[in-house]
């Protein structure tokens, strides 16, 4: 995975998007979003597979790809990019196996033997977090930045932090080691879609 593909990884929720779902995921991308994660977590898998295939089109229009949450299956079908996997989801070893080498695969990690394990099955990237309270995730382990910055120093693969970030409290990540943000709210709560990614990325170049 190249790391100028993750400085901005724009994560869908349909709680905060309402209206227009693919509409405001093609603004996200007009704004600079360098990678999409497709989040339906109650959605059944062939409604899913149809989705992923219409998302995949407008991905490929700005030459991001797309990455499904937790649904490798799913993924496949549609022709995505890769995916994305928590700690109880499907091993990453056992999706490299099913999906090849050219697959992109992501794994959620928050501690350095769980990043280092992902890296050794085959992990593209890791996400990590929460670094920050998360208004879609209340549940979620905040994790500190000294153990962000040890994750991320602790492989050679990059890294993604995630939970609660915005344009605001970025550039306090700036020297963790991180490849990019991945954030929900930020930019798919916002009233202006476009607007807010575009901030996002100018923040992120800021912090390189």
């Amino acid at each position: 995975m190249k790391r100028e593909l993750l400085k901005v990884y724009a994560i869908t929720d349909r709680t905060c998007m309402g209206q227009d779902f693919e509409k405001k995921i093609e603004q996200a991308l007009q704004g600079g979003v360098t990678c999409l994660q497709l989040r339906e977590k109650n959605m059944p898998e062939e409604q899913l597979i149809k989705e992923a295939v219409r998302i995949k089109a407008i991905c490929r229009k700005y030459g991001v790809p797309l990455i499904l949450n937790d649904n490798c299956h799913a993924a496949l079908k549609a022709g995505a990019d890769g995916v994305h996997v928590g700690q109880s989801d499907m091993p990453v070893s056992e999706i490299r196996r099913l999906a090849g080498a050219h697959f992109l695969i992501g794994a959620t990690t928050k501690t350095v033997q769980q990043a280092k394990q992902a890296q050794a099955e085959g992990a593209d990237y890791l996400g990590v977090g929460a670094v920050f309270p998360s208004p879609t995730k209340t549940d979620a382990l905040r994790i500190t930045p000294e153990l962000l910055r040890e994750i991320c120093h602790s492989v050679t693969i990059p890294a993604v932090a995630i939970g609660g970030i915005a344009a605001e409290n970025m550039m306090t990540l700036q020297d963790s080691g991180i490849a990019g943000v991945a954030v929900v709210s930020a930019v798919f709560g916002a009233e202006d879609v476009r607007a807010a990614a575009a901030q996002l990325c100018r923040k992120r170049e800021e912090m390189l």
